[in-house]
């Protein structure tokens, strides 16, 4: 019998979920056995997935899970560099040469275990069957608002929150933004039309800032792409992949701009191909704005859980998606999981040699 193994998140600030109890009833319906681990944080209470049949183990005893078992997450394993044997379904963040990353593939590769990376989770044609980009577009447009709005108080932003609802989060936005005045900031997004996208127009609407909305074809002749130091706010959301564009060169902290405040929603900035060159590290919810330049002033955000600000809201939505690729998982050496489990072979071989 197939087993999937749910594990507690034991990143900070990460109360989001991949499987919801419905989820896992139709599951357990399909003769998939669940295990579910108690979490002191998890955004939906344990008691549900009781109720929907599933089998609740202690809080992170994933290591001690059965061989056969799949252990699913969503964010990154405590990096204490243990072997990993078992089959794991996560965010690795591996495959574009991060030094985290390569570490996480030799523990696979010590371990004889499996990662089948949701980001690389895709179908015949090369598509995600699923992402959370709708909401980190969402809320990383928000932070990059309350970052404006905190220079525009001569601070720099200060620490975020998760929040029970978007509505909570857009009522305590629109307070902090009228309290600034009448004037709103510009903002161009890149990547418009994707689901990262999407999410930051649509808060960026609702907030009343005005937006350029550009994608492929306005970005396909290779920059240089003067019109982004043009606007308030800068949102990039595509994925750093061979060939992408530079959008914000090294240089642009010292050339004159209006542009304050750079949201890499993407956020893969110590990739070879990030697109945004003024910033080496990601931002945290403690510290969510990077002061990169003084004068005039240049503040990137780059925060890499964004949809966790969110998280019932992004997990309900990722959990539907994710489901009928869940429902296969019987038949794991082929599809979507085939096709992951492909890539992540490649992605072992190229390792270097100890």
């Amino acid at each position: 019998m197939t087993h999937l193994w749910v594990r507690a998140e034991q990143r900070a600030n990460e109360d989001r979920v991949g499987l919801t109890p419905e989820g896992a009833a139709k599951l357990i319906a399909a003769g998939i056995k669940v295990t579910i681990e108690e979490s002191k944080t998890r955004c939906i209470p344990t008691d549900r997935y009781t109720q929907a049949g599933a089998t609740i183990s202690p809080e992170n005893t994933w290591p001690n899970a059965p061989q056969d078992a799949i252990i699913f997450g969503l964010k990154e394993l405590p990096e204490d560099g243990t072997p990993l044997p078992h089959k794991h379904i996560m965010f690795g963040h591996a495959y574009k040469g991060q030094p985290a990353g390569q570490i996480l593939l030799q523990r696979f590769k010590a371990g004889g275990g499996t990662l089948y990376d949701l980001e690389y989770l895709v179908d015949e044609a090369g598509k995600r069957v699923a992402a959370f980009g709708y909401w980190a577009g969402y809320a990383g447009a928000a932070v990059a608002l309350k970052c404006w709005i905190a220079q525009q108080h001569g601070q720099i932003a200060g620490p975020v929150h998760a929040y029970p609802s978007s509505n909570h989060l857009l009522a305590e936005l629109q307070s902090d933004l009228v309290a600034t005045g009448t004037q709103r900031p510009t903002a161009l997004i890149i990547g418009a039309l994707g689901r990262v996208g999407t999410g930051a127009a649509d808060l960026c609407t609702v907030m009343g800032v005005p937006t350029t909305r550009w994608d492929m074809e306005e970005t396909k002749h290779g920059g240089p792409f003067p019109e982004i130091a043009q606007h308030d706010l800068f949102f990039n959301c595509i994925l750093a992949r061979p060939g992408t564009p530079v959008f914000v060169p090294a240089d642009t902290p010292h050339k004159p701009r209006k542009l304050t405040v750079i949201g890499d929603i993407a956020c893969d900035p110590d990739s070879d191909f990030s697109p945004i060159k003024v910033y080496d590290r990601t931002t945290t919810w403690d510290a969510p704005a990077l002061r990169v330049h003084d004068s005039p002033l240049l503040d990137v955000t780059a925060i890499d859980n964004l949809p966790s600000m969110l998280p019932v809201e992004s997990s309900e939505d990722y959990a539907d998606q994710l489901l009928p690729s869940l429902l296969t998982l019987p038949d794991v050496t082929s599809g979507v999981w085939g096709r992951a489990e492909r890539t992540f072979d490649s992605a072992v071989e190229a390792l270097p040699s100890n």
